[in-house]
């Protein structure tokens, strides 16, 4: 009976076991499906410029570059650049046109040129702020504003990307942000802009701006990203620019999945104790209480036959003499 019970719960956890690999399955094919459909803006060499013109830098301030992916300032075919010395990079600052930053401005085009001819795109106008969006393409036949704060939720997978067409400006209110949320990442949002974007006081953006013609940082305002505009200049202001890669996470679900299926047997084990137990409480208990309570008990009533002598002797008292 006990061989059958085990082997029933065997079968039960190979089913089961099986079940857990053929969703787990499941489950990664869709993250690699959703992940393959809107693949991430190629920049080329331009990926290692924080900052990037075509008609020359102007810089007051204490302004900020770093990042993992490259810090670098520079301007082409127009290789000047205004205030420099209060620019600190991590990178290089490139004071005159040469054969790198041609290269950068060669392929920021094809990646602007790239961002703006991905479809389908969900139509969108106006202003930008209170909303929250998934990972896709978002197109404005005019301006894009921004005002407050604009969500964008990676939907828990890092590789989500969101791509904005703006047919001609992009414009940011004073301090107005974007907050990214579930696994969404900086590196991959791209901003395609058909004219010149101006970023507002203290504003916190996020993404690279590909911009065909110039950009303007108003004092204080952060971004994490790239500013690269492809014909006209880039204007600073007291700015910070983090220009980080991704972080890679995609290898992690699939090595986890496979390890999930091997642990399924061990609740074999568990099955086994429940055999034993049942025969131990049985024997013990019952022979020790029987023998040495009786005998015990039995030996104290005798010794109470010797007040039954003495309450003889008080009938021999001579009454009659006294008569």
């Amino acid at each position: 009976m006990f061989s059958a019970l085990r082997n029933s719960s065997k079968l039960t956890k190979t089913v089961i076991a099986g079940s857990i690999a053929a969703i787990t399955a499941t489950t990664i094919f869709i993250t690699v499906f959703a992940t393959a459909a809107i693949p991430a803006v190629q920049l080329g060499t331009s990926k290692s410029f924080a900052v990037l013109a075509g008609s020359g830098i102007t810089n007051t301030g204490p302004t900020t570059l770093s990042g993992t992916n490259g810090a670098n300032i520079g301007s082409s075919p127009t290789g000047t650049f205004t205030g420099d010395t209060t620019v600190t990079t991590s990178g290089t600052k490139f004071l005159a046109a040469d054969p790198i930053t041609a290269g950068a401005q060669s392929d920021a085009l094809i990646a602007y040129n790239d961002a703006a001819g991905r479809t389908p795109a969900t139509t969108i106008a106006g202003d930008l702020g209170g909303q929250t969006l998934v990972g896709g393409v978002y197109k404005s036949a005019s301006s894009i504003g921004l005002t407050g704060t604009l969500v964008l939720n990676g939907e828990n997978d890092p590789a989500t990307v969101f791509v904005f067409q703006a047919g001609s400006t992009l414009t940011t209110a004073s301090a107005s942000r974007i907050e990214l949320i579930n696994g969404a990442q900086a590196c991959n949002v791209f901003w395609q802009v058909g004219s010149s974007a101006t970023f507002g006081t203290a504003s916190d953006f996020t993404g690279h701006v590909l911009a065909n013609t110039s950009i303007t940082a108003t004092t204080g305002a952060v971004f994490k990203g790239q500013l690269l505009a492809l014909n006209g200049a880039v204007t600073l202001d007291s700015n910070t620019i983090t220009n980080d890669a991704c972080i890679t996470v995609t290898p992690t679900p699939t090595e986890t999945a496979s390890e999930t299926a091997t642990p399924t047997p061990t609740p074999t084990e568990t099955t086994t104790p429940t055999e034993s137990p049942s025969a131990t409480p049985t024997a013990s208990p019952t022979a020790t209480p029987t023998s040495s309570p009786t005998a015990s008990p039995t030996a104290t009533p005798t010794e109470s036959e010797t007040p039954a002598e003495e309450t003889e002797s008080p009938e021999v008292t001579p009454t009659p003499e006294e008569t």
